[in-house]
């Protein structure tokens, strides 16, 4: 894809556009998030503004989010948040469809990691993985992420499983 795409982290004011991403990914993937399309819609601004702020909270909290160049849309979205002493939370992982296999989520990864052992001081990445995405555990494989064995019942269907991957972040 010879578009351009930034990636940076997100601000309150980026509110409107972390909305429409989070509508975006809801309906895309309505498995691979802890969330419902409804009940997204329902969010008010104010719940929008607060978790855009909280992607620039400092060495606690980060979200990233990739804009094309030419029109400023979010192509894609992930956070991160530090769950634990040294271990900190990949969530919200999200590419659209057209961006897909390009490099640009292994380029988020990338910041979202170093954003986590350098500023938060973790020493392990860890993510959820619903247990039918093949493709997104693939790609965490790749990039070194490694299944613990650990898993969750899904919030949404407790009869299926997210399972937990972890990436070590030194050496």
């Amino acid at each position: 894809m010879s578009e351009r795409i930034s990636v940076r982290r997100v601000a309150e004011v980026d509110w409107p556009r972390l909305r429409a991403v989070r509508l975006e990914m809801l309906a895309d993937m309505p498995s691979a998030y802890l969330e419902t399309l409804v009940s997204a819609e329902e969010r008010t601004e104010d719940e929008w503004r607060f978790r855009a702020a909280r992607g620039s909270a400092g060495d606690t909290d980060l979200a990233v989010a990739a804009a094309a160049a030419d029109t400023g849309r979010w192509v894609a979205y992930m956070a991160c948040f530090v769950d634990g002493p040294g271990r900190a939370h990949l969530v919200s992982v999200y590419v659209a469809p057209a961006h897909r296999g390009s490099g640009l989520a292994a380029r988020m990864v990338d910041e979202v990691r170093r954003w986590a052992r350098d500023d938060a001081g973790a020493r392990t990445l860890h993510l959820y993985v619903h247990e039918h995405n093949h493709r997104a555990r693939a790609f965490y494989r790749r990039l070194g992420f490694a299944e613990t064995g650990e898993s969750l019942p899904y919030e949404l269907n407790p009869e299926e499983l997210d399972l937990e991957m972890d990436l070590c972040l030194v050496d």
